[in-house]
């Protein structure tokens, strides 16, 4: 990291396989981001229940403090943390922990939505919070333990999400940020309140929840208990992020605007999953939006990310472990280079069909789809990979007509962020088969959205839009222009044939 006197913010980024602390500084040629600390992650089971060991998640987050610390001395100013969303953990009227951080795999939560369709009805719920059904949202996971009737919600003082847990052991205070929040099924993202008719249809207490604040907010200076672990000093201050992983990702996204009523730019927020979404002033209630089964997440700002999941390069990475378990360790150039090499739209398959959802021997499961549907059964790994990728993309190209039939207008720009980016082909590929302009990078957008907000809300950086435009400079950002072919819309039409749903 260049530089011995500038700032420096630190992101805990803390995903469902493992989790970093970084480090950051602004500069004229954009961010220089370093990795301090990277620990494991993932759900634990415990007797018929899979979670989290949130305190040793907590302990890994003061191990990478304390390294930050050594390393950067009094040069930090901040500190703020993203996870993934819709899981929590709450405490009693003493703070302590009541009950563990349940993982949002643990099958408790099986067949819940539809009860709690007896409650209050799926249209009712979508107009209440214009989130996508998902079993695994807060919702569901809260109303099982109504079902199971549990004792914990009734022993319960205050509602936490994991990054909310996480601040609160950096500051003391016990808040619900509102990009999290709003994973929950449980807020109105117009309002940013939790909706008061779910509370009451589900039997969760009004007083577990405070009211959400925004990205920027200064929580204040750290804990007298973590300034003597961890060597910080009590000048560094806890400034609260997007705290859902994808509302820091969108906030990295370099455009040239900021939620605007009709934007012409969407994003792809690209990695093992692909968030396909637009960044919107308001949110969309329309039933077409219910249809397409998008969702309205909570953005900066009080914007709306209006978003779809997608199979992202899940499918790839499992036919990697497959070939490896084989004897063929294959890098991610090698798999590229083989996938450019083969001949263009020969076979396609379903990316989000159940078949391609579970581990496996995801290239036989992809040549069993395109024997039974009749198509050229790609036999070399080079034509596996391209069936993956371009099936990949025309994914994207069929979302992209729905968002731009719920945003109203033409989309001309889609911004990549992530991992994702690293792979040019799947980028070139994304701009032929969507015959738009693509804008790949930054590929850390998650632990950079993280400290541009720290860096807005204490008045390093003047505003959103700044940040973005240093971004837009970094020399890690490639454009792809679409080479124009009839296939990719033949292409479209094939897919949608055989396409699992909406």
């Amino acid at each position: 990291m260049s530089g011995d006197s500038a700032p420096v913010f630190l992101a805990v980024d803390l995903g469902a396989s493992g989790g970093r602390v970084l480090a950051a500084q602004w500069g004229e040629q954009g961010i220089g981001l370093e990795e301090v600390h990277r620990f494991a992650n993932g759900g634990i089971p415990v007797g018929k229940r899979l979670v989290w060991s949130l305190t040793g998640q907590w302990q890994q987050v003061l191990d990478g403090l304390t390294r930050a610390a050594t390393q950067y001395g009094g040069r930090i100013c901040s500190v703020g943390a993203d996870t993934w969303g819709v899981d929590y953990v709450l405490l009693d009227r003493n703070d302590d922990l009541v009950g563990p951080c349940f993982h949002y795999r643990d099958p408790r939560t099986q067949g819940v939505m539809s009860q709690a369709f007896e409650r209050v009805s799926r249209e009712q719920i979508f107009a209440e919070t214009g989130l996508q059904f998902m079993e695994i949202n807060t919702a569901y996971q809260l109303y099982s333990m109504r079902l199971e009737q549990s004792p914990l919600l009734d022993i319960a003082e205050r509602f936490l999400m994991v990054p909310d847990f996480l601040h609160w052991q950096l500051s003391g205070e016990k808040v619900n940020e509102y990009t999290n929040a709003s994973t929950t099924q449980l807020l109105n993202p117009e309002s940013c309140q939790w909706s008061q008719k779910l509370l009451e249809a589900f039997e969760l207490p009004n007083q577990l929840f405070s009211e959400p604040l925004q990205p920027g907010t200064d929580l204040g200076s750290l804990t007298r208990t973590v300034q003597d672990h961890t060597g910080l000093s009590e000048q560094v201050r806890v400034v609260l992020p997007a705290t859902h992983d994808t509302g820091s990702a969108v906030l990295a996204v370099p455009a040239n605007s900021l939620a605007e009523e009709a934007p012409d730019w969407c994003y792809i927020s690209c990695g093992t999953w692909s968030l396909m979404g637009a960044e919107l002033a308001r949110p969309v209630w329309s039933d077409a939006c219910q249809l397409y089964n998008f969702t309205n997440e909570g953005g900066v700002r009080g914007s709306i990310r209006l978003l779809k999941n997608i199979s992202g390069l899940w499918v790839v990475q499992q036919c990697r472990e497959q070939w490896k378990r084989e004897g063929r360790d294959y890098s991610w150039e090698d798999l590229s280079r083989m996938a450019g090499e083969s001949p263009a739209l020969k076979s396609l398959i379903d990316p989000d069909a159940p078949q391609f959802a579970v581990p496996g021997n995801m290239p036989h499961a992809i040549r069993e789809f395109c024997r039974r549907s009749g198509q050229p059964v790609p036999e070399s790994e080079g034509s596996v990979v391209r069936c993956a990728l371009e099936s990949l993309v025309l994914r994207y190209r069929q979302v992209l007509g729905y968002l731009e039939q719920l945003v109203g207008n033409e989309l001309k720009t889609i911004h990549m962020v992530g991992g994702g980016v690293q792979n040019r082909l799947l980028c070139q590929l994304t701009a032929d088969a969507c015959e738009k302009m693509v804008v790949a990078g930054p590929v850390e957008a998650t632990a950079i959205g993280n400290v541009m907000m720290q860096a807005v809300g204490s008045g390093r950086i003047g505003s959103i839009l700044e940040g973005r435009q240093l971004l837009r400079n970094a020399p890690d950002i490639r454009t792809y222009e679409p080479n124009h072919s009839e296939q990719w819309l033949e292409g479209l039409h094939r897919l949608e044939q055989f396409a699992a749903g909406i």
